[in-house]
């Protein structure tokens, strides 16, 4: 059986205070867009292996047993005890990236398994299976647009629509650390909430639905602010940094041609499709 694991892009992100435990609390808007990758399960004939996995594609660094699609498959054998498989996973989506890739591969493990194998999970059981792989790993079982808040692991279906908004994500060849992205974060609440904001026509997000990461990514990573900029420039109605980067995407209308960059390989283009 075979699945392709989507991206999504976040609409916004308001980093609203530091908890008790360390964490902080965030608002945000999950977005799924058409950026994806494949992945394939098959019943093993070696009885004696639980999993293989083979990777295509982009380079995943680590060890199979850390690949979340792994954790996803044994996380459920541990309670109903599945039959060895063979895992076929090709990486699309960049790492790194602040487009849930590897959170949307784990969430399609499990739905995947929860097919193959029967096992006959509600999606409420497969979003609490999910939930202990990832804070945003939940967001994927659905994997429709959601406003999410706590942790980033409280979810409320919202009713928004991109469809045939031309999207244009670009990548660098930079990787952004989450203690590089919290470096100078100052939680506030901001003066549009983004449920508000997200309310209004795409043309007035720019002044409005604001990524607080990119205040404190931009200065040590210029050239993703860059990019924000070019993007912009070229007729983009609305440009952000993905979560907490180092993705940067540009919506753009319907009607028109998207721009040509020179921003290397990680140019992705396809049109809103929800």
């Amino acid at each position: 059986m075979i699945t392709f694991p989507n991206a999504k892009i976040n609409l916004g992100l308001s980093i609203t205070e530091k908890r008790p435990d360390g964490y902080h609390n965030l608002e945000t808007v999950f977005y799924p867009v058409a950026l994806e990758d494949a992945l394939e399960i098959r019943t093993s004939p070696e009885a004696d292996k639980k999993f293989s996995l083979h990777q295509y594609g982009m380079e995943i660094s680590g060890n199979p047993e850390d690949n979340l699609v792994v954790k996803a498959y044994l996380l459920l054998d541990k309670e109903f005890h599945l039959c060895p498989i063979e895992i076929h996973l090709y990486k699309h989506i960049p790492s790194g990236a602040g487009l849930g890739g590897g959170s949307s591969d784990a969430a399609f493990m499990l739905k995947l398994l929860n097919e193959h194998f029967q096992l006959n999970l509600s999606e409420d059981q497969l979003e609490i299976y999910a939930a202990t792989l990832g804070a945003d790993c939940a967001f994927f079982i659905r994997n429709a647009p959601t406003f999410a808040e706590g942790i980033g692991n409280i979810f409320s279906p919202i009713p928004l629509s991109l469809k045939g908004y031309q999207i244009l994500i670009i990548k660098p060849d930079v990787f952004v650390s989450t203690r590089e992205a919290f470096a100078n974060i100052h939680p506030h609440h901001p003066e549009y909430s983004i449920k508000e904001a997200i309310k209004r026509p795409v043309n007035e997000w720019k002044e409005i639905l604001i990524n607080d990461f990119e205040d404190s990514v931009f200065p040590q990573h210029p050239v993703i602010g860059e990019i924000k900029a070019e993007l912009y420039k070229q007729g983009a109605v609305y440009a952000s940094m993905s979560g907490s980067g180092s993705s940067v995407y540009g919506l753009f209308e319907p009607e028109g041609t998207l721009p040509e960059t020179d921003w290397g390989t990680n140019v992705f283009r396809f049109k809103g499709r929800l």
